[in-house]
């Protein structure tokens, strides 16, 4: 089985072209924000594939945070087991909190997911993969 596996490098954050290269410099929780490389460090590929491409991250952003939000929400019932209408605001609160401490994780992976997933141009070359590759 390949070392640099397609969820490896979704779940670490590597270029989806070498399998290498950091797409972010930082950490995602911490002091300092966390920037998306121009270019991969280790092939060079440019991530911003177009002008304005990660403008699209915004719509899978959206959609980790509906998801997130719902089961944030499902996870507030099950715990409390209260679904009347006064625990409205415990569960405006816990859904807006859970998106807040989430948004790091939203903005970080809703790149990952558009340059691995939803770039038909973007393709694995293991050549790039390769350690010799400089």
């Amino acid at each position: 089985m390949p070392k640099n596996t397609k969820s490896k490098a979704i779940l670490k954050a590597k270029c989806p072209r070498c399998r290498l290269g950091n797409i972010f410099s930082g950490r995602m929780y911490g002091l300092r924000s966390q920037k998306t490389n121009e270019r991969c460090p280790h092939c060079k590929m440019k991530f911003e594939v177009e002008p304005g491409y990660f403008y699209a991250a915004m719509y899978v952003s959206y959609a980790l945070n509906v998801a997130e939000g719902v089961g944030i929400g499902i996870l507030t019932y099950l715990v409390t087991n209260k679904l009347d209408f006064e625990y409205v605001w415990l569960y405006i609160a816990t859904v807006i909190g859970g998106c807040v401490l989430l948004s790091p994780f939203n903005f970080r992976y809703s790149r990952v997911i558009l340059l691995h997933w939803l770039s038909p141009k973007i393709k694995y070359n293991p050549h790039y993969g390769s350690n010799d590759y400089v």
